[in-house]
């Protein structure tokens, strides 16, 4: 068994490290919706939120999400967040966890 908990040491946004496993997808975590657009080549996103709302922008599509919503970014789609209630808190897999694959996108 493996257990990775949240509490006041961890930041705003992070990774389980603890729980990395080549047989699993790598696990992360957000307390709020962070605005920085952005898309992957090969991996797909997955956010699966647990508490409070946001609104999340993929490929200028606006998605508002609320606790129990799971949504699935592809590779190729530019998305970010642009909203997040105070209460917001998401986990996200990587799939596959691969590093390296996030591609900045900075608008004029």
């Amino acid at each position: 068994m493996k257990l990775a908990r949240n509490d006041e040491t961890r930041p705003a946004k992070g990774w389980y490290n603890e729980l990395a496993d080549a047989a699993l997808p790598a696990i992360g975590f957000a307390t709020e919706g962070i605005d920085e657009p952005h898309y992957h080549q090969r991996l797909r996103e997955v956010y699966l939120v647990a508490g409070g709302s946001s609104v999340i922008v993929v490929d200028d599509v606006r998605v508002t999400l609320r606790a129990g919503d799971v949504i699935v970014v592809e590779p190729g789609e530019i998305h970010t967040f642009v909203e997040s209630t105070r209460d917001y808190f998401h986990f996200v897999l990587h799939c596959p966890a691969e590093g390296g694959d996030k591609v900045l996108i900075s608008f004029p």
